[in-house]
């Protein structure tokens, strides 16, 4: 008898989590795919095509530090491979220890291939792009186009790499960019929900399963769907007014329309929102249900949606340090102001 009620146990489990998958993938929830092919085609770029040479270079051009006129800070100083992609303050920190004018926090670079947009506003289409704009920031890396190929082209190493993964040795600031952006396009992090979405009904928890229904039952998948589990542009506020949006000046683009976070790793990307200003998982969780959903979540749901957030942490590629080109005559000289 004991033994008949525990099959029949079993059975309504694999059942419920079988529909639980369906009702995700109903509510735009997408894997990131296990199988090799399936995933370069998805992170790929075809106007940039990724190649093992120019991921190594764009590699290097990443913790390149001498790509901003200090010779101080790299794509890695505000997105921090070791730390979730981030750099873990409330105002990205930049050129002459300067905070972000607009009080904007960096978000991670982990994923960030499967946002539609990029920047907060949405203003660059990809990675490519986006990568462009920091280094000429004047409160980020601050360093002219001239002078960004000057620093790389001096330095005989790069010549060499430049010409594995594009050709030739003819470096341009589109290329020292393009380069970074191939890299960022490999940052992936599959993680367990992968696996349950792929169909492995044991790869979560019964309590993340009960987190996952509360976080499709509330609403929250209408915004964070897609392999990124964010990545649209969509109002904010929608519903409510953002208890926090004193906090610099940031609006949104012109029609109020915000990127949408990716949530994988969510739970070491704190702090949270474009401004930085909310610090606990819990409290986001919460103003969300407020400005977006126009919803307040009991203490029950937002522990259960933040069960099921935390079983996105997915498995961060191996990254060994670059050794980078020594420097030579020819090379500009750093300037911190």
């Amino acid at each position: 008898m004991k033994k008949t009620i525990l099959i029949g146990l079993i059975i309504l489990s694999s059942f419920a989590s079988a529909t639980l998958i369906d009702d995700a993938k109903k509510a735009g929830l997408s894997p990131i795919p296990s199988d090799e092919k399936a995933l370069l085609k998805l992170i790929d770029n075809p106007k940039n095509p990724i190649s093992k040479a120019k991921v190594e270079l764009g590699k290097a051009l990443f913790f390149e530090p001498r790509l901003s006129k200090s010779n101080l800070i790299s794509c890695n100083t505000c997105h921090n491979l070791a730390t979730g992609g981030i750099d873990g303050v409330s105002a990205a920190i930049g050129h002459k220890w300067s905070a972000n004018p607009h009080h904007l926090n960096s978000p991670t670079v982990y994923n960030a291939v499967f946002m539609e947009k990029q920047f907060w506003d949405g203003r660059d289409p990809d990675l490519e792009a986006q990568a462009q704009g920091p280094m000429q920031a004047p409160p980020e890396m601050a360093i002219s186009q001239e002078m960004a190929v000057k620093r790389i082209a001096s330095m005989s190493g790069y010549k060499e790499q430049f010409k594995e993964a594009f050709g030739d040795n003819n470096i341009t600031f589109k290329k020292i960019a393009d380069a970074i952006g191939v890299f960022e396009r490999t940052l992936v992090t599959p993680s367990k929900f992968d696996k349950f979405l792929a169909g492995d009904e044991k790869a979560l928890s019964t309590e993340e399963q009960e987190g996952l229904k509360t976080f499709i039952d509330k609403g929250c998948a209408t915004c964070h769907s897609g392999v990124g589990i964010g990545g649209t542009m969509q109002k904010f506020p929608l519903v409510k007014p953002y208890k926090y949006a004193n906090v610099g000046d940031f609006k949104g683009d012109k029609n109020g329309m915000v990127k949408v976070p990716t949530l994988r790793n969510i739970a070491q990307t704190a702090p949270y929102y474009h401004n930085g200003a909310v610090w606990s998982l819990e409290e986001a969780v919460k103003i969300m249900g407020e400005t977006e959903l126009g919803l307040e979540l009991k203490e029950k749901e937002v522990a259960s949606i933040v069960t099921f957030l935390k079983a996105l942490d997915g498995e961060m590629p191996t990254i060994t340090y670059p050794k980078l080109p020594a420097v030579t005559s020819k090379t500009p000289k750093p300037d911190i102001n």
